[in-house]
C-alpha cells in the first residue's frame, strides 16, 4: 500500500477541505483509498470515513505504542492511505513537541505533502518552504501544494519562487466558495449533522481533480509496510452497550474495533432516540455536543429510566459528554439547568466557558479500566460540582500533576478524559462483573 502525510505550517491552511477532496477524488478516478488522522480528533475522520468509503483510525504518536501506530496504519483493501496531520507540522505536545505530526511520519517512514496558504504570499514562500522541508533530515517533505491561489499570475510567482528548491508542487488550488464548511467550537459540524454532505463532497473532488495533478501526488507516495502486532486495548467487558448518535458521536474506532477483534460484543442505542439502555455487561457513554442537546436528552424518559435501572446490576462508564449526562444536572449555554441521570454527584456548566486542553496520563483508582492510560482533554464545560471518589490520579504532557479527575460511585463511574491506549501492559480492564450484584470492578 503506498501512503503519504498531508501536513502544513500551521492551523487554518485547508489542509482537511484539501484531504476531504483528495480522498474523493482518488475514490472517483478508482483508487482503493483510505485515510488516517494523527492525534486526537473526532470530527474529522467522520469525514474522511464519508469522503472515501473506509473507516478513519486515529493514529496518535504520543497516546499509542508505536506498534498500534504501525498496525492501524495498515488498512486492508486499501491501496493508497492519506493521512491528515494536526496543527502545523512540527506542532505537537509540550516541552518538546512530542506526537507531532512529523513523529508520526517518521515512524511510518511516510514522505510529508506540505500544505501552504498562499493568499498573502508570493516570493517569501521559498524561504517558508525550504525551512520547513530543511528543519529535521529525518522528515522528508516530497511535494506541495498552494493553497488559496487568487489568480494564474500569482500560482505562476509561487512556482517560480519554488522553483530553486526542487520540490515538485503538484496543486495550485484556487480560492473557492465550494470549499467553505461550517465549524463549531470543537471544530467542523459533524458530519452527520449535513445532509449535503456527499454532493459537497463531490463538488470539492471536482475542484481537486482539476487543480492538484493527482497523478503526481502519487508519485511522491511512499510505501506503508504491513506489520502484525498484538498491541490492542483490551476489552473492558464481553457485551458492551454503546451510545451512538450526533449528541454522543465521539468514539475512538481504534476501541471498537479492538474489543470486537478480541471476542467482545458491542451493540449501538441512540439517547436522543430515546433507546432504552440494552442488556449488557458495560454501558458506555462517549463524548460529543451533550450541551446542544441537553433538554431532549432530559425529556427523553426512556432512557433516563433504564439508565437509571441498568446501574443497579450493570457497570456504567462516561466520557466528557456522557460524563456530564451522568451527573445531577447540565446548565446550557443559554444558563438554562437540565436535569441529568443522577448517578453522580456532579452539576457542570457551559454558562461561562472555559477551555481545557491537553494530553493526559492517567491512573485508575477504581473503576473499570484499570492501570495507566494516555488520554485526551478537550472541552468548554465548568465544574460547578464533583462530589465523590475520584476515579483517576492525572498528570499533563509536561509530567507535571492535575487534580483527580472524574468520579465513581457504586457501579457508576466517568470523567473528562478520553481515554486513548493502554500506556504500559499493567493497563488493563477489569473483569466482567457478576450482573447480578457488586461493584464497578469487583
Amino acid at each position: 500500500m503506498k501512503g503519504f502525510v498531508l501536513s502544513a505550517p500551521s492551523s487554518g491552511s485547508g489542509k482537511t477541505t484539501l484531504t476531504l477532496g483528495l480522498l474523493r477524488a482518488l475514490r472517483n478516478a478508482g483508487h482503493a483509498v483510505a485515510a488516517a488522522k494523527s492525534g486526537p480528533d473526532y470530527i474529522d475522520p467522520r469525514f474522511h470515513e464519508a469522503a472515501c468509503g473506509k473507516v478513519c483510525f486515529n493514529l496518535d504518536a504520543w497516546a499509542m505504542p508505536k506498534g498500534m501506530v504501525a498496525r492501524l496504519a495498515t488498512v486492508p483493501d486499501a491501496d493508497v492511505l492519506v493521512i491528515e496531520g494536526a496543527m502545523g507540522l512540527f506542532d505537537g505536545a509540550p516541552p518538546d513537541n512530542r506526537g507531532a505530526t512529523a513523529d508520526l511520519a517518521k515512524q511510518l517512514s511516510l514522505p510529508v505533502v506540505l500544505v501552504v496558504d498562499a493568499a498573502r504570499m508570493a516570493g517569501s514562500v521559498a524561504p517558508l518552504v525550504a525551512g520547513f522541508a530543511g528543519f529535521d533530515p529525518e522528515v522528508q517533505v516530497s511535494g506541495i501544494i498552494l493553497n488559496n491561489v487568487g489568480s494564474d499570475r500569482h500560482e505562476a510567482m509561487l512556482r517560480r519562487a519554488l522553483g530553486p528548491l526542487g520540490l515538485p508542487v503538484v496543486g495550485a488550488v484556487r480560492r473557492s466558495a465550494v470549499l467553505a464548511t461550517p465549524s463549531r467550537h470543537l471544530g467542523l459540524v459533524q458530519a452527520e449533522e449535513r445532509s449535503d454532505l456527499s454532493d459537497w463532497l463531490d463538488r470539492v473532488a471536482a475542484v481537486i481533480a482539476t487543480q492538484v495533478d493527482l497523478a503526481g501526488l502519487l508519485q511522491q507516495c511512499g510505501t506503508v509496510t504491513a506489520r502484525s502486532t498484538l498491541s490492542r486495548v483490551p476489552p473492558p467487558a464481553q457485551r458492551i452497550a454503546v451510545a451512538r448518535d450526533v449528541a454522543f458521536a465521539f468514539h475512538y474506532p481504534h476501541m471498537l474495533y479492538d474489543w470486537r477483534a478480541q471476542g467482545a460484543e458491542v451493540c449501538f442505542f441512540s439517547p436522543l432516540a430515546d433507546d432504552p439502555v440494552p442488556d449488557a455487561d458495560l454501558v458506555y457513554l462517549p463524548g460529543g455536543y451533550p450541551e446542544l442537546h441537553a433538554g431532549r436528552i432530559a425529556s427523553n424518559r426512556t432512557f433516563m429510566k433504564s439508565l437509571k435501572n441498568a446501574s443497579q446490576d450493570t457497570d456504567i462508564y462516561g466520557e466528557c459528554g456522557g460524563y456530564m449526562i451522568l451527573g445531577d444536572g447540565l446548565i446550557d449555554a443559554e444558563g438554562q439547568r437540565h436535569e441529568m441521570a443522577g448517578l453522580l454527584r456532579l452539576e457542570t456548566s457551559f454558562a461561562t466557558r472555559k477551555l481545557h486542553l491537553g494530553y493526559r496520563d492517567v491512573t485508575a483508582k477504581g473503576g473499570r479500566f484499570t492501570g495507566d492510560w494516555a488520554a485526551h482533554e478537550f472541552h468548554y464545560a465548568t465544574t460547578l460540582r464533583a462530589d465523590g471518589a475520584p476515579l483517576f490520579a492525572a498528570t499533563d504532557a509536561e509530567a507535571t500533576a492535575l487534580p483527580d479527575m472524574g468520579l465513581i460511585q457504586g457501579r457508576v463511574a466517568g470523567s473528562f478524559a478520553h481515554l486513548i491506549a493502554p500506556r504500559t501492559n499493567a493497563a488493563s480492564v477489569a473483569p466482567v462483573a457478576n450482573r447480578t450484584g457488586g461493584k464497578m470492578g469487583d
